[in-house]
């Protein structure tokens, strides 16, 4: 078989096997995860999930996912928990056990001093008539045909249908408990996932006090002033706090460009009227869309609340927050 074929015959099998997996799985443990998920919440127990080896590793991304989503949960070394990490297991919560062959020595050994209810125990086994799945109140099929690797030996298609299956687990309970984007957005602060979901434009802008400004009757020399005092790339035209328009620096040279005696002219004949403005509210992943905005790239916006000037965001400061343009993907 040549180097590429086996490659993707890899995919092909672990996809199978996914397949075989929801093929197996049945409405009455949907059923059975729906009620758990729902008294976990109520009794704020935590899921602990459990495996040896590779099935281990599996067990620290599942256990990992589940806290993303707002469950407490935790992955528990069997060997670790017969010498002392029992005592973070109490009765009011549940565990996930993963073994392919549903007889793995560390968690049989493990299981008898667990203070779980069997109806609070799932196993995620490839043996449905294993000792570790008749230990449990809840089982789901992650059998396989036979592992991707040459010599069907290493954990590879049993791995990926068992992180599969915990992935399931997971999006079932995000879709019970109704985890919204803002719920998920509290455990993830940092990064760019987190402000996406969870930064605005009011923590990003400059605020009107430091941002130049000019009334109405202004001349194009009165707004180059102050945005010489006060540099951020733009000078809002005002009405007491209304805005009337902007003007900007491409404005400026446009008008130079014009006339030599350009200075003198009133900014309510240079400035944008309807310019591309932003809420204090709107998320600032949504800014960066806006103001990247293929038809009409924009480099500062206005911030506006019912109609008030409340300040500047920069393209620049939303670079500075660590979002990543658009642009740079092309």
């Amino acid at each position: 078989m040549g180097h590429k074929n086996l490659f993707t015959q890899v995919l092909l099998t672990e996809a199978s096997a996914l397949e075989r997996a929801a093929h197996n799985f049945n409405g009455k443990t949907a059923d059975q995860l729906v009620s758990l998920f729902e008294l976990l919440a109520g009794t704020g127990g935590s899921l602990i999930v459990s495996g040896v080896g590779k099935s281990g590793h599996i067990a620290t991304k599942i256990a990992a996912t589940f806290s993303s989503l707002g469950l407490p949960s935790f992955f528990l070394h069997p060997t670790e928990a017969m010498h002392g990490d029992l005592g973070r297991v109490t009765k009011s919560d549940a565990i996930v056990l993963i073994s392919k062959s549903g007889t793995t020595e560390e968690l049989l050994a493990m299981l008898p001093y667990v203070s779980v209810p069997k109806e609070r125990i799932i196993a995620l086994v490839g043996n449905l008539n294993s000792p570790i799945a008749k230990s449990a109140g809840i089982v789901l099929d992650a059998s396989v045909e036979k592992e991707a690797c040459i010599n069907d030996l290493a954990p590879t298609t049993s791995t990926t249908v068992a992180l599969a299956l915990g992935d399931a687990m997971a999006v079932l309970y995000e879709n019970v408990l109704g985890v919204s984007k803002e719920k998920f957005a509290v455990n993830h602060p940092a990064g760019l996932l987190g402000k996406s979901l969870s930064l605005t434009v009011d923590h990003l802008m400059i605020n009107a006090a430091d941002c130049p400004y000019v009334g109405g009757e202004a001349t194009l020399q009165d707004a180059i002033l102050a945005m010489t005092q006060k540099p951020v790339g733009m000078c809002a035209v005002l009405d007491g706090k209304k805005l009337l328009g902007i003007l900007v620096e491409g404005d400026i040279r446009r008008a130079f460009a014009k006339s030599a005696d350009a200075i003198s002219t009133p900014v309510k004949e240079l400035m944008t009227t309807k310019p591309t403005s932003l809420s204090p509210h709107n998320l600032a992943f949504e800014a960066l869309k806006m103001m990247e905005n293929p038809s009409r790239p924009i480099s500062v916006a206005p911030v506006v609340l019912d109609g008030e000037f409340q300040g500047v965001l920069r393209l620049h400061d939303l670079f500075k927050a660590g979002f990543v343009s658009s642009q740079s993907t092309k």
